[in-house]
C-alpha cells in the first residue's frame, strides 16, 4: 500500500481500484463527506438535513392524505345531515 502523503498524487479511480469499489462511489462518499463537513457546494445540503427533508416530505403526505379523507368525511356527514 502506498504511504498515505502519496494520496494526494494518485487519482481516484486509482485510489478506488486499490480499495475494490467504483470510481463512482468513492467520488460520491467524498462529495457526501465535504458537503456534511459544510464544504459541499452552495445549498448543497448534508446527510442530517436530506434525511430531515426526507421525513417531512413522508410527513407531509401523510398530512395531506389525512386532510383529504377529512374533507370527505366532513362532505358525507354534511350531505347525510341534510337529509
Amino acid at each position: 500500500m502506498a504511504h498515505p502523503s502519496d494520496s494526494s498524487r494518485r487519482t481516484v479511480t486509482e485510489i478506488a481500484r486499490e480499495l475494490g469499489v467504483s470510481p463512482v462511489g468513492l467520488r460520491g462518499w467524498v462529495n457526501r463527506d465535504n458537503a456534511d463537513r459544510g464544504e459541499g457546494k452552495p445549498g448543497e445540503l448534508t446527510s442530517t438535513e436530506r434525511e430531515e427533508l426526507k421525513r417531512l416530505r413522508k410527513e407531509n403526505a401523510e398530512l395531506r392524505m389525512e386532510k383529504d379523507i377529512l374533507r370527505k368525511a366532513a362532505a358525507y356527514f354534511a350531505k347525510e345531515t341534510m337529509r
